[in-house]
């Protein structure tokens, strides 16, 4: 006798006999003979007492299917297989709209997901394909029926849903120690370990590669000048070799000379070891060069991802104080300044400058000269981003100045603004370890629901109440997904769980990765922090100081409840900032189509980054330093902070370094600085017009914008989604 029966979600419910009987009587109604209840009660009675206890709904139907064409209704049977036919083929409509979409080329939000991605090569096409069937099997098959329901109110949104299914963890930094030092199997192919730059230079690119085809976010290296160092005093000691064979002395004396800098000069009026120790530095300096060059035009060809999207990648230097350390650094930089190819800017990787006082922020520190270099690539290039090491919750207990290894203990981040330190399972740092997953809470529906309450208060209470039952749904979707990722083998990811997870080296090909992944992070993000409060308070956290304590107020309470979710399942929640980009207009659509459209909330096509003021709000870059800092400390998971500034920033470095001082002052823990940037795709013309159309120089329309999307560039809108375009033309200057 029948019990239960799994639905097509997966679902598993009580049997109800009234449907087959439903569906029955439905088929008998389209024939000419009409309705015969006696047959009915006859066929639901014999297949509920005569089937197993557990059914599927198809093995019911199929059933079904049988008993009428055993009955003297056979031309029910057909009305009912003709029902089935039309059920199944409404359900595929979607995914048939949504291939031809993509098999069209068609300019969407489906094809324009990520800027990143070319959906219209035939290795994209594949990879939306996969996509976009890949998710409807998460939410029949691996979500639970609570999460399905939040995600399909639009309360939560669940990232890189399609690749759910393939265990996949989001993102790692590097410990591109252990695989210069080592080397690694990819493939059919193996890495020996580097000797020299230009062999540490490919080896770094590759390990970023090879990882991004094993997960589903970012990739980063936390400590790029540390990591190379080595490899620029190894390229040097091979340069004076070179020079003793031509010269046919012995110079072995200067393999470990310690050097202040390594400094291009002439070799003008130098004779003996004096010309022989110069000339090597020369030849060691144009290598360094070049292989950072490389470096990063690598970065910028080299595909992943089916060979449709470069590596999504981030580099973090600037504190290395050695001179090999500062070559590494300047080279990189020089690098960055010239350009690649014609002298267009580098998409990637992200850079990421680490500044710390008392080695690279005040004029008298070791790596200032670095610094100030790093502001007038920043003024051309928008990289380097930078990373506040100063902000109270970015400070180490360990940092020592004087340790070799202190790199271990700065914090890193990559991507759009991940940020992975912390650790209740192992060492603080954020090297070897990243986020496993994370999910967005959209608050501002939440605040919509509660928009008719009269009463703030009442108001607010019932908002924070609504709060706490998404944010447990949230954290147990996460851990159901942990559960689910924990049961992959280490052969699945042959680089990440040999060479870069903490802990993986003594995992074998066949153990689960259960025992090193809570090292990672579970992230809990928010979106429309400044809607939410229009819907709750009237007005945003940039315009009233009321709603500025309500929205801290609101992501304090996002800090206590993770802290909380951290000591109930063991596990390393934090909340992230989240960086929004599909998601931005997606949520909004929804959310519109329920509620109409209201004022200040869900009148534009996108909700405002996380927690940051509102694009569109004109304010001064001290205001919205000092309204988005204290969201910095309570989102351990990532946080950015964005200041768009005017002309052309080529000629004004001080407009960085003057943003950076207010990272400084404001205890923020990262951010960057937003410009116009154009470039002639003929001739190689840059200026700072915000509406060039025509190159001045060579009259061609072949004009690449430089934009930042959410925390990385791209050089043409050409593949953003309405949502984000919006968002762009809102963009007002900060001053």
């Amino acid at each position: 006798m029948i019990q239960t029966v799994i639905k097509r979600d997966g679902r598993v419910v009580g049997f109800n006999e009234e449907k087959i009987k439903a569906a029955i009587r439905k088929a008998m109604l389209q024939t000419e003979k009409g309705e015969d209840e006696s047959l009915i009660l006859k066929i639901a009675d014999r297949i509920a007492m005569n089937s197993k206890e557990q059914m599927t709904v198809e093995d019911i139907q199929d059933l079904v299917e049988l008993e009428l064409m055993k009955s003297s209704r056979k031309e029910v049977a057909k009305r009912y297989i003709a029902y089935r036919n039309q059920r199944s083929i409404a359900r595929r409509a979607k995914t048939r709209d949504v291939f031809l979409e993509i098999i069209n080329a068609k300019s969407n939000d489906i094809t324009r997901e990520n800027a990143n991605m070319n959906a219209e090569s035939p290795a994209g096409m594949m990879m939306k394909f996969a996509s976009e069937t890949t998710k409807p099997f998460v939410d029949d098959y691996l979500l639970s029926p609570e999460t399905v329901e939040a995600v399909n109110a639009n309360y939560l949104h669940i990232h890189d849903k399609d690749y759910y299914p393939t265990k996949s963890l989001t993102c790692v930094q590097h410990p591109l120690d252990k695989v210069l030092k080592n080397g690694f199997i990819a493939g059919h192919g193996e890495s020996r370990p580097a000797k020299r730059i230009e062999t540490a230079s490919v080896i770094s690119c590759i390990s970023l590669e090879t990882a991004q085809n094993e997960m589903h976010g970012g990739q980063a290296i936390p400590a790029f000048d540390f990591y190379l160092a080595p490899y620029v005093r190894s390229s040097f000691i091979e340069e004076i070799k070179n020079t003793e064979n031509l010269m046919g002395e012995d110079f072995s004396d200067l393999y470990d000379i310690e050097l202040d800098d390594f400094e291009k000069k002439p070799l003008d009026g130098l004779q003996g070891k004096e010309r022989a120790l110069q000339h090597a530095i020369n030849k060691t300096v144009n290598r360094v060069h070049q292989a950072m060059e490389a470096f990063i035009h690598n970065m910028n060809t080299i595909h992943s991802r089916g060979g449709n999207q470069v590596v999504f990648s981030s580099i973090n230097y600037g504190t290395d104080t050695s001179a090999e350390g500062r070559c590494i650094i300047r080279e990189l930089l020089n690098s960055t300044y010239e350009g690649v190819g014609n002298g267009a800017t580098a998409i990637f990787p992200i850079q990421i400058w680490k500044k710390k006082r008392g080695v690279n922020y005040l004029p008298e520190d070791r790596n200032y000269d670095l610094f100030l270099l790093a502001c007038k690539v920043t003024a051309r290039r928008f990289f380097p981003n930078f990373v506040n090491l100063d902000a109270t919750f970015n400070v180490h207990e360990k940092w020592n100045a004087n340790d070799p290894l202190r790199y271990q203990y700065e914090v890193a981040t990559m991507g759009c603004r991940t940020r992975v330190f912390e650790n209740r399972f192992g060492e603080k740092t954020s090297i070897g370890r990243g986020n496993l997953s994370f999910s967005t809470v959209n608050i501002v529906r939440l605040a919509i629901e509660c928009m008719n309450i009269e009463s703030e208060e009442e108001r607010i209470d019932t908002f924070f109440h609504k709060l706490d039952n998404i944010l447990e749904i949230t954290a147990k979707q996460l851990c159901e997904r942990f559960d689910f990722q924990k049961t992959a083998f280490a052969k699945q990811f042959p680089l990440l769980m040999s060479r870069l997870w903490n802990g993986a080296e003594n995992l074998r090909q066949d153990d689960t990765i259960e025992s090193v992944i809570n090292q990672g992070t579970l992230g809990i993000g928010f979106i429309g922090l400044a809607e939410c409060l229009v819907a709750l308070t009237g007005k945003h956290h940039g315009e009233s100081e009321k709603s500025q304590k309500l929205g801290l107020k609101i992501i304090s309470y996002f800090r206590q409840k993770t802290n909380e979710f951290s000591e109930r399942y063991q596990h390393n929640f934090s909340v992230l900032a989240t960086p929004a980009e599909g998601l931005a207009g997606k949520f909004t659509k929804k959310d519109r189509k329920t509620f109409g459209v209201i004022p200040g909330v869900t009148d534009k096509d996108y909700y405002t980054n996380s927690n940051h003021v509102p694009v569109w709000f004109k304010c001064s870059p001290q205001h919205k330093a000092k309204i988005e800092a204290p969201y910095h400390e309570l989102t351990g998971g990532g946080h950015i902070f964005y200041v768009e500034i005017d002309g052309d920033a080529t000629h004004n470095p001080q407009a960085i370094i003057d943003i950076v001082k207010l990272i400084d002052q404001y205890n923020i823990g990262y951010g960057s600085v937003n410009h116009n940037r154009n470039r002639c795709m003929d001739c190689g013309f840059e200026n700072a017009d915000a509406n060039l159309t025509e190159c001045p120089k060579c009259h061609s329309h072949r004009i690449d914008k430089l934009q930042r999307i959410t925390g990385y560039l791209v050089g043409t809108t050409d593949r953003w989604n309405s949502a984000k375009l919006a968002e762009l033309n809102d963009r007002v200057i900060h001053k």
